[in-house]
């Protein structure tokens, strides 16, 4: 019995190190090669072309996505490198009993990064800057025109006291990850926060789900390390103080840690909150808005002369003026199409700039009056065709996304 016992010790400590080098080795690869990747363009665009036959152009950087193309190149060559590296590692290393010191360290690197990102995620949130209120213009558009990620992203948008729940619970979790004997906590307050941003990555097309779901299995890594959970709410059983592994025994060592953990973490904080707040400032709801900002609503549509009849047929014809974001506007024709203008003020000679969004054109070509800022009116030429128009405002906080309100007392649902 006691040499069956040993044998599986045995064969369980092979398991372990067999694990412990491919979870080493996978996630320092993923981490490493997700910023450093564009350096190796050249050789994972051949892997594309030669393995997976991709005869499409695609970029680099993604344009803001998790999940494109190269991003796959990426995790194929983190897979392939990880299995290679494994074998050569278990047959170069086979003899080590135990990989104590880079297992902690290893543990160290994945707190970092995982403090770095909920802390980013986390702020972002609480200053409401990922996702902005639903724009004047997406406020005109129907329901069906949505897309999943734009439909997530408005109804994230529409709470700040909800942006700030969930940044705060990914900003905890973060910083309960940075004493080792709240780590546990942490990472499973980030298991259950981001898992959750993973399931809506993957239910609302939101393409993040890869970086998402490493995230989570990272969290999970750290989480696992530690067997009081599954001891006391699996197994029902008692468990003794967890001693944490450290290389290092000096005390003076500590305590410089703890004071750079502590002055780095209060610098850090210091510039994302003073970043977010400022970029909120101008990019948020308290920015300044631009002059003429509104719905406007084409009352009077006069064409070189001909008045133009509002016919939701006619693709010429204005409905909206948009002003939402300073020298930008949308123009939203009769049959629902949106183009974008160059919409620049000037409140002196009430002269307004309206090019379209690809135009080179920068000279005043329409002038304005406001004359009680429910009304306006524009006189100007297009394309060699001479405009004039007639607004009134639309109040946006009518609608009843903005209207509406928290209420505490319902006599029956208000799902409209």
């Amino acid at each position: 019995m006691k040499l069956l016992t040993q044998e599986y010790k045995e064969h369980w400590n092979t398991v372990s190190k067999l694990i412990f080098r491919a979870l080493f080795t996978y996630f320092t690869l993923y981490i490493l090669l997700m910023l450093l990747n564009p350096l190796f363009e050249v050789p994972f665009r051949w892997i594309g072309k030669e393995v997976f036959k991709i005869n499409y152009e695609y970029e680099v950087s993604g344009n803001g996505s998790g999940d494109h193309t190269f991003a796959y190149l990426t995790l194929f060559v983190t897979v392939v490198l990880t299995l290679i590296t494994v074998v050569i590692w278990s047959i170069l290393d086979r003899n080590r009993k135990s990989y104590n010191m880079l297992f902690y360290w290893f543990l160290v690197f994945l707190r970092i990064v995982l403090v770095a990102v909920m802390l980013l995620y986390g702020f972002v949130k609480v200053f409401k800057l990922q996702f902005p209120s639903a724009s004047l213009t997406h406020l005109l558009d129907p329901l069906g025109d949505f897309s999943p990620m734009g439909l997530a992203w408005t109804y994230m948008g529409f709470s700040k006291g909800f942006n700030v729940f969930v940044g705060f619970m990914e900003v905890l979790g973060g910083l309960l990850l940075i004493p080792r004997r709240t780590q546990t906590l942490g990472s499973f307050i980030i298991i259950g926060v981001m898992a959750q941003v993973a399931m809506m990555n993957f239910c609302y097309d939101i393409p993040v789900k890869l970086f998402s779901v490493h995230l989570v299995l990272m969290a999970l890594v750290i989480f696992i390390t530690d067997d009081r959970f599954l001891k006391v709410f699996i197994k029902n059983k008692a468990v003794d103080v967890f001693t944490y592994y450290h290389p290092v025994k000096n005390n003076k060592y500590h305590k410089v840690i703890f004071w750079i953990k502590s002055i780095g973490l209060f610098i850090l904080v210091s510039l994302i909150s003073f970043n977010f707040y400022t970029t909120e400032s101008h990019r948020g709801n308290n920015r300044e808005k631009p002059l003429l900002y509104g719905i406007w609503e084409a009352s009077y549509f006069i064409k070189n002369g001909d008045t133009l009849q509002p016919l939701i047929t006619d693709n010429y014809r204005w409905r909206y003026l948009i002003v939402d974001l300073k020298d930008k506007a949308t123009v939203k024709t009769m049959d629902d199409l949106k183009y974008q203008y160059k919409f620049i003020t000037d409140s002196t000679s009430q002269k307004i700039m309206i090019h379209k969004k690809d135009s080179e054109a920068e000279h005043y070509n329409f002038s304005y009056k406001n004359p009680n800022s429910e009304f306006l009116e524009l006189d100007g030429i297009i394309d060699s065709d001479t405009l004039h128009i007639i607004f009134s405002r639309k109040d946006h906080e009518k609608f009843n996304l903005n209207s509406r309100g928290f209420n505490w007392i319902n006599e029956r649902p208000y799902n409209r």
